[in-house]
């Protein structure tokens, strides 16, 4: 038993990068005439989802991914082609709070509060997704958020028929987002369980009418 174990437990491992592999390229290939770097290519949509992240790495210290996806939104709301933000986000303790912190910085940058919608349950991509469409009523939408992260989101979306297309901010260094890219690679394999499971988010609630 022991001499099988381990050339069994690596056969697993070979297989399960394999299937990583392949739903990552599967994923990128859907979504690809979907997502825009150019703003002036960019169709417009009357709303934008903005897609939460930590503000900080460490005490003091900007995320680049934060800051990257307030400018993307600007520079959408600036040159008009999203009339609305909704910022979705986590909010699962008073003491955490992504679309609030990214409201703040976005009503500095010139965007009126009046433009803006908070999603204080967007706990992760497939609940701000659903959430868009089904609590807002929004039936085609802007993400914006990394490519890596926009490819997901997308993906999603477009398996429940929504329209949405992504605009995407700017990436960061590859040593800077290391963790984060490899645990998107886990994050793409748990889209598909879930999609095959038919989830649904965790919170629904009231209609938002934008």
């Amino acid at each position: 038993m022991k001499k099988l174990l381990w050339p069994a437990a690596a056969i697993i491992m070979v297989l399960f990068i394999a299937l990583m592999y392949l739903l990552n390229d599967r994923v990128n290939g859907n979504t690809r005439i979907y997502l825009y770097q150019d703003a002036s290519l960019i169709p417009a949509n009357k709303a934008g989802v903005l897609l939460g992240t930590s503000k900080y790495i460490r005490r003091g210290v900007i995320n680049e991914f934060w800051q990257h996806r307030i400018d993307a939104a600007v520079i959408l709301y600036h040159s008009g082609k999203i009339r609305y933000l909704i910022i979705s986000g986590d909010n699962s303790t008073a003491y955490y709070n992504e679309p609030f912190a990214m409201k703040k910085e976005l009503v500095r940058c010139g965007v009126p509060d009046s433009a803006i919608y908070l999603d204080y349950a967007g706990f992760c991509t497939f609940d701000s997704m659903i959430r868009a469409y089904k609590v807002f009523g929004q039936s085609s939408f802007t993400v914006i958020s990394q490519e890596f992260h926009n490819q997901r989101a997308v993906f999603i979306a477009r398996h429940y028929g929504i329209g949405a297309i992504g605009f995407n901010a700017k990436g960061v260094p590859a040593w800077y987002g290391f963790r984060t890219n490899l645990r998107e690679k886990f994050a793409r394999v748990k889209m598909f369980i879930d999609l095959w499971m038919e989830k649904q988010p965790k919170f629904l609630g009231e209609k938002v009418r934008i």
